[in-house]
């Protein structure tokens, strides 16, 4: 069967929602409305107004009031609509969130997910485009997960939901309507991906690309055009940004000695700076030259279509760095 990237994100819920009476879903226009993406029509009509329920648009209520609820029992999944709307709820983020857990020892759980769509949009413009997931790396007690097919995200998001930890869910906006082929015995099991592990896309012996999100699709692309011009591109996708394995990533680097990062954030403080100062300091020896980043340009996004498009990581941008590696 063909699964989109939304249709994935929703059955999770579903099927989590039905599994467990103590797990809660509320945000921003996720109960009559079903949310802006429609991930959410038809929950409150099955699960009903105890369990689905709209708030109003005061993120740091949202976040406030869920870590409330997961401390005494229940396990929220709640919706800040677009990522860059967790900027408003920065402090309860950071601080109560990802560490409360760590601050009160083990017997204390906070099984809080986070979920928020993420990155550009086609024209939402630079208040509504962001890609957040470096600023909440700073963030030590958070778990942070994006998924970049339909198969992982509804494997990842089933995994975060039955976490005792809190996760911040990043779904990237332009892969809800993706397609992936998942064979129907698969889809409907009870699966889940563990947090925490990365995986290996595409294999590869010349060059390892670590893309993140949106761009894994892209990596995926450049890595067919630059097999044509004899470069055979291992691409890894972290999945889960934090805790980051670097296990498998870095396996894949020894193996191809050669290492770009792709990413949409934007380029300076961005998931590639980090990536890219580890492999250097941990993997000095193995490198056959310096870590080459992909990212979006140091700007607002534009809100005019043909600029934002410009100013994101393309695939011809991911196959000209590839070169550049050699």
């Amino acid at each position: 069967m063909k699964v989109t990237y939304g249709k994935a994100i929703s059955d999770a819920l579903k099927e989590e929602m039905r599994r467990d009476s103590k797990m809660v879903i509320y945000g921003e226009d996720v109960a009559q409305f079903g949310n802006i993406f429609g991930l959410t029509r038809g929950m409150l009509e099955e699960f009903g107004p105890k369990r689905v329920r709209n708030t109003p648009i005061t993120e740091t209520a949202i976040v406030g009031s869920a870590i409330g609820a997961a401390e005494t029992g229940l396990r929220p999944v709640i919706e800040l609509m677009y990522s860059d709307f967790t900027m408003v709820a920065f402090s309860e983020i950071f601080h109560c969130v990802a560490k409360w857990r760590y601050m009160n020892g083990p017997e204390f759980k906070l099984p809080l997910v986070i979920r928020n769509a993420s990155g550009s949009s086609n024209g939402a413009g630079c208040e509504h485009s962001n890609t957040v997931e470096s600023l909440f790396m700073h963030a030590p007690g958070l778990t942070i997960v994006t998924p970049s097919c339909a198969y992982d995200a509804k494997g990842l998001l089933k995994s975060a939901i039955r976490s005792d930890n809190p996760v911040m869910f990043c779904e990237p906006k332009l892969l809800y309507q993706s397609k992936q082929e998942i064979p129907d015995e698969v889809y409907n099991s009870d699966y889940t991906i563990p947090l925490g592990l990365a995986d290996v896309k595409r294999e590869g012996r010349d060059v390892t690309i670590v893309a993140v999100g949106l761009m894994v699709p892209r990596a995926l692309e450049a890595a067919e055009k630059l097999a044509a011009e004899g470069i055979e591109a291992e691409v890894v996708d972290p999945r889960t940004i934090a805790p980051l394995d670097k296990d498998t990533i870095y396996t894949s680097i020894r193996k191809t000695h050669r290492a770009v990062v792709v990413e949409e954030g934007n380029r300076t403080g961005g998931i590639g700076a980090e990536l890219a100062a580890s492999f250097q300091e941990e993997l000095y020896d193995e490198l056959d030259g310096p870590v080459i980043r992909v990212a979006a340009l140091d700007v607002p996004l534009p809100y005019n279509i043909t600029m934002e498009h410009y100013a994101i990581p393309d695939v011809e941008s991911i196959c000209k760095a590839v070169r550049a590696a050699f």
